[in-house]
């Protein structure tokens, strides 16, 4: 068996203050990992910063790498874990902003970025949307990354599922009323591609938005594993058998009967 123990985090950001979610990011990867060996933490979309920060992610945003990455690295490298987190990236044009994911290594290293490809609403007025998907080889396997509302459009997670990935992060800032959405497309994405799913959603409330919690991790049967209460801030842990996904696609052969020559409709704009 190729199992791996993964962390989900449910964290309530502080709108605009960085030093202080960076630090309860620390402590909660020092609690999990004190508890119990761990091979992957997933924090929320910008655990860092929060969601509604308007012009103020021009100043809030970082280079990879930089600060925070340096920070969680040291941690990662002396817990020997691979860490997920949200955050605002910048490029060397400072005005060029991304709504982003990082992944860090058990050395310490960045294995890889993903920048959100579907920003909504006023995410569109401060960020750029990316324009590929990302795949992160690790030492257990292929590892698919998403952000928030990608999660609603299946064609994020299975152009991950079909380059190899086994398990899915998903850092998510899913609000008030959504929930039942945020549950119904976490199970399908799980099922529909036959992978795991580490979806770490965060708690709180800002200006405009109550965020939802339910962080969760699903199995490839859409199975729920293991999820969490919907206000209170804390992490669960589980074990994952990678093995499983194998298993699971070739019992129910999602992937190998799929019919690509009639699907030329998914691939028009509108």
């Amino acid at each position: 068996m190729r199992q791996i123990t993964v962390a989900v985090v449910q964290m309530h950001t502080e709108l605009g203050q960085v030093a202080d979610n960076l630090k309860r990011m620390t402590e909660l990867v020092d609690t999990i990992c004190r508890e119990r060996p761990v091979d992957l933490i997933v924090f929320p979309e910008l655990a860092t910063t929060g969601f509604e920060c308007g012009v103020r992610f021009t100043e809030l945003a970082e280079r990879i790498p930089g600060h925070t990455v340096n920070v969680l690295a040291q941690q990662a490298s002396g817990y020997g874990v691979h860490i997920v987190f949200g955050l605002p990236i910048k490029e060397k044009v400072e005005s060029i902003l991304y709504n982003a994911a990082v992944m860090i290594g058990p050395n310490g290293e960045v294995i890889g970025d993903y920048r959100k490809v579907h920003l909504r609403g006023e995410e569109r007025m401060a960020f750029r949307s990316g324009f590929r998907y990302s795949l992160l080889e690790t030492g257990f396997g292929a590892v698919g990354v998403m952000l928030g509302w990608d999660l609603a459009f299946p064609e994020v997670a299975r152009s991950l599922a079909l380059e190899g990935a086994e398990i899915l992060c998903l850092c998510a800032c899913w609000e008030q009323p959504f929930t039942q959405e945020w549950r119904a497309l976490v199970l399908a994405r799980a099922f529909e591609n036959s992978l795991f799913i580490a979806a770490a959603n965060r708690v709180g409330q800002e200006p405009s938005y109550t965020f939802i919690g339910q962080s969760m991790i699903v199995g490839p049967r859409a199975e729920t594993l293991i999820t969490m209460d919907d206000a209170a801030e804390g992490y669960a842990v589980t074990t994952l058998d990678l093995d499983e996904v194998r298993r699971v696609r070739e019992e129910y052969q999602l992937i190998q009967i799929r019919q690509p020559v009639t699907y030329r409709a998914l691939v028009r704009r509108y």
